[in-house]
């Protein structure tokens, strides 16, 4: 994969040197932004739209996304718990396969529920009624039409787990569903999905008219400078007026995209074979495993052009630990300090502190007023509290 990092912002004046690291830096001033254009989509179209906790869930930052946003989107009972704890708005609960002991607390918690099959609806239908509460029910229908770029974030690919094939969709799968999910996209523009939609009308238009809802979820990248804003809002109206329904959007990425950078010095640099090394204390497993598991190379904020490349790899034992190869001004040395952009969303609710590497710093940054604030440090109980 490509980053879509948008470039560095106010970030390029930031003084690296004010934070500890490894640290998650949060520019508020950056999240309005992407929020503004987010109030401009609801305006336009009337379409709501949901924080997709799975991107991006810095509860710190609730105040700022729910002044805008009509609530959050779950995947599971903790993000549930999470939701209800510190944001405000529609909470919508979803998972390819609920426990029934979570069952009850969700439904306490939730406004939606949304199932992966109808088959797993009716099996928890009984149980659902039993608690007494009140909340929609979805259902998520895969539109067995693939857009993606990386197969394994496709969830729309062949043989996928996520979403009830929409071919195999008859009349009795929806009794007693409020509405239809569909997510297909990851990091895309317009054009993807409206080609969903073009693939999927004729299947679930029949449908449309006897439900309240319609969610496209989320891989909407509508913050992004080269994304068609104007078609998105002529797709989104043009299909609640023709349907009369609600229609939902679930962006997680969108909501913080070019919000965060990822700090780190370099802990030592040695040359191997033809090679420049520099161990630093950024672990890609750890800190940013998407750069493995997608894989991508994240942007370096101020990288030189033109300068002697270094392989940057992370303080971990697993040799596979790398970030990639960047060019520097300067030979780094220990103490260089260096960033990665567009670090906000995905990577913080990834880390992990496998073979005891700790876990970055959470800082929040406004560049309009320059203040700036620890949110959150990690000591050793996070790695010793998870073992036994």
């Amino acid at each position: 994969m490509s980053t879509k990092a948008g470039g560095p912002g106010a970030f390029a004046d930031f003084d690296l040197l004010r934070v500890d690291t490894p640290a998650f830096v949060v520019d508020t001033a950056a999240l309005r932004r992407n929020l503004q254009i987010l109030a401009d989509i609801k305006a336009r179209s009337g379409a709501k739209i949901l924080l997709a906790l799975k991107a991006f869930s810095m509860w710190e930052t609730a105040p700022v996304t729910q002044a805008v946003l009509d609530g959050t989107c779950a995947s599971g009972l903790w993000e549930a718990r999470l939701a209800a704890e510190h944001y405000a708005g529609h909470l919508e609960t979803y998972c390819p396969a609920f426990k029934a002991g979570d069952l009850p607390e969700i439904a306490r918690l939730s406004d939606t529920i949304v199932f992966n099959t109808p088959s797993q609806h009716l099996r928890f239908r009984d149980l659902l009624a039993q608690t007494g509460e009140t909340f929609d029910v979805g259902l998520r229908i895969n539109p067995e039409h693939s857009t993606g770029e990386v197969a394994k974030y496709d969830p729309a690919g062949p043989g996928s787990r996520l979403g009830f094939p929409v071919s195999q969709l008859r009349e009795e799968h929806l009794s007693g569903v409020h509405g239809l999910h569909i997510h297909s996209l990851c990091e895309q523009g317009l054009e993807p999905l409206a080609e969903t939609w073009a693939a999927l009308e004729s299947h679930i238009g029949p449908f449309l008219h006897r439900l309240a809802w319609l969610n496209l979820g989320g891989g909407h990248h509508i913050t992004r400078a080269d994304y068609d804003r104007d078609g998105l809002v002529r797709l989104l109206r043009g299909i609640a007026d023709k349907y009369d329904v609600q229609l939902w959007l679930e962006p997680g990425e969108a909501v913080a995209l070019d919000a965060g950078i990822l700090a780190g010095q370099v802990l030592d640099t040695f040359r191997n074979d033809e090679t420049n090394i520099a161990i630093t204390d950024i672990s890609a497993t750890c800190h940013m495993p998407d750069v493995i598991e997608a894989p991508y190379r994240p942007a370096m904020l101020g990288e030189a052009a033109g300068g002697e490349q270094f392989r940057l790899g992370g303080p971990s034992c697993l040799a596979g630990d790398v970030i990639g190869d960047y060019a520097f001004a300067a030979l780094p040395k220990p103490g260089t300090r260096f960033a990665f952009l567009d670090q906000a969303h995905y990577s913080m609710v990834k880390t992990t502190t496998f073979n005891g590497v700790p876990l970055p710093s959470i800082w929040l940054w406004d560049s309009d007023t320059d203040t700036l604030r620890k949110v959150r440090e990690f000591g050793w109980q996070e790695f010793a509290g998870r073992l036994s």
